[in-house]
């Protein structure tokens, strides 16, 4: 399996089959967006952390005062990316679920084991 995800472009690369390996566009889509979503909040906290460290420097009471709401605003956007990248991983397991089970030709049984294809 190959992939290449590229963050600028509009499109991610793949082995050039991506319906054999379960890939569909609904999943590309996902990870891009996602990705995207991804790097917007981490430009956002970088754009946190110089002022939280301009503010550190300063040591006024002011701007101490102001971290404060900074650093929690910075902490619920490491949660947010936290939970885009589970979202992720739910979706991409998912998928290779799905692909798993249509490339074996088989449904599962209710004891839980596959049934394989009959013919």
């Amino acid at each position: 399996m190959f992939f290449i995800f590229q963050m600028e472009g509009d499109i991610f690369s793949g082995t050039g089959n991506e319906s054999q390996l379960g890939v569909d566009g609904k999943l590309i889509q996902t990870f891009q967006k996602s990705f995207v979503q991804v790097q917007k909040i981490l430009d956002q906290n970088r754009v946190l952390i110089n002022e939280i460290n301009q503010n550190q420097e300063s040591k006024l009471p002011v701007n101490l005062t102001r971290n404060v709401g900074l650093i929690r605003e910075l902490n619920n956007n490491v949660k947010r990316v936290v939970d885009l990248y589970g979202d992720l991983s739910n979706s991409f397991g998912k998928s290779m679920d799905a692909s798993s089970e249509a490339e074996s030709g088989g449904t599962t049984r209710s004891d839980g084991k596959k049934r394989g294809r009959s013919g």
